[in-house]
């Protein structure tokens, strides 16, 4: 893989990730929680294969695995950072599948996401800094 072809990687997933931080943020004003968790987890997935492509020049692994991808990285993730990702995690399960839809569904709540989505601001930005 090129410098160029690595940079232009880069840039689609910091992009890709901005992208869907944008769309959490517009989901919780408009009260569709479970989707604005989904694109948090999106958002936070993407950062973590910037990091991976940055660090190793080659594609990131193909998985929505977050505490997967962050052990992919030289970098030290906190405890409490290694529980957010964890937590995280459902969001992509429990949005996506029906048997697991009407739980997270009702646990998705106002307060809920507006927790999360604090959580995955500062979460971002410290990643954001890791580039």
């Amino acid at each position: 893989m090129t410098v160029k072809d690595v940079k232009q990687l880069i840039q689609y997933w910091l992009d890709g990730s901005d992208y869907d931080w944008k769309t959490s943020l517009s989901l919780l004003k408009a009260k569709k929680y479970p989707y604005c968790l989904f694109m948090c987890h999106l958002s936070v997935e993407k950062l973590l294969k910037g990091l991976i492509v940055k660090e190793e020049k080659d594609h990131a692994p193909m998985t929505h695995n977050l505490t997967f991808l962050a052990g992919k990285l030289d970098i030290e993730f906190s405890k409490e950072r290694i529980q957010l990702l964890q937590e995280m995690n459902d969001f992509n399960i429990e949005a996506r599948y029906p048997d697991e839809q009407n739980e997270f569904y009702k646990k998705a709540t106002k307060e809920f996401a507006r927790r999360y989505v604090s959580k995955t601001k500062e979460l971002r930005e410290w990643l954001v800094e890791k580039f």
